[in-house]
């Protein structure tokens, strides 16, 4: 999926509330935030900042962003995305996403940022919560995802054989390079015995990493870039096999 983003970006209008803030960079870049000195009331706010032109969202989808949560007062930052190279993964219905974002996330077009203004209740997992702090949580949306997103025409990645290191399909798609964001999905396991580690259709649905050092383990960036979408990759780190599906280049 390529993303063709518009990266002009609403930044002060005429008509503007004196308790918006002012978000700017483009898409992809963690953003600037301006706070007004007037805080915001308790009813959440939503402004789309950036309309993107990839697919929309659907229901039901799991919904990969970035994203920055922050508060109202002593430039506290509660989650940042951008930095730590893993874009968020939401589920929604569990890991105490919000009901709202919901309405934030689902049925937008992949390259949109959208910005939530509220209580500290909208925060991800309770981050930001109980300090009767407003919060400002700014979200470039990647994409949406089923749960069970595959490699077309193949079974979600698993170890029926005997383990080995490398490419087991090879894609067709773009290619992967370096520092590039990856939609995957993955399945981790223990050798000998076959315990199963990690499993990300297990907790909840495709992943994103950021292919470099700090950010997902040296093994994967060595045996994921090079690739092609669609390609299904096996890495090895100590006793761990993981089997990768590369589903998307974001």
């Amino acid at each position: 999926m390529r993303v063709t983003v518009l990266v002009l970006l609403m930044l002060v209008t005429s008509c503007a509330s004196a308790t918006t803030p002012v978000v700017s960079g483009v898409f992809g870049s963690r953003p600037v935030i301006e706070l007004p000195s007037q805080r915001p009331g308790g009813t959440p706010e939503i402004s789309v900042l950036a309309e993107g032109t990839g697919p929309r969202t659907s229901p039901g989808d799991v919904v990969v962003t970035e994203v920055v949560i922050r508060g109202w007062s002593g430039d506290a930052t509660h989650l940042n995305t951008y930095d730590a190279g893993r874009p968020l993964t939401v589920v929604f219905g569990r890991d105490g996403v919000p009901g709202i974002w919901e309405r934030v996330l689902i049925g937008r077009r992949a390259g949109s940022r959208v910005m939530l203004v509220g209580p500290g209740r909208l925060a991800y997992g309770g981050a930001g919560a109980g300090q009767g702090d407003p919060l400002v949580l700014v979200f470039d949306i990647l994409g949406g995802y089923p749960p069970d997103a595959r490699l077309v025409g193949e079974e979600l990645p698993k170890l029926a054989g005997p383990a080995r290191s490398g490419t087991l399909i090879d894609g067709s798609g773009r290619q992967v390079g370096p520092g590039s964001t990856v939609v995957v999905q993955y399945v981790a396991i223990r050798r000998p015995g076959r315990e199963v580690v990690a499993s990300s259709r297990a907790d909840g649905g495709p992943r994103a990493f950021v292919l470099k050092e700090g950010a997902v383990p040296s093994e994967w960036v060595e045996g994921l870039v090079g690739k092609r979408v669609g390609s299904r990759v096996a890495v090895t780190r100590g006793s761990v096999v993981t089997v990768i599906d590369i589903i998307d280049l974001v």
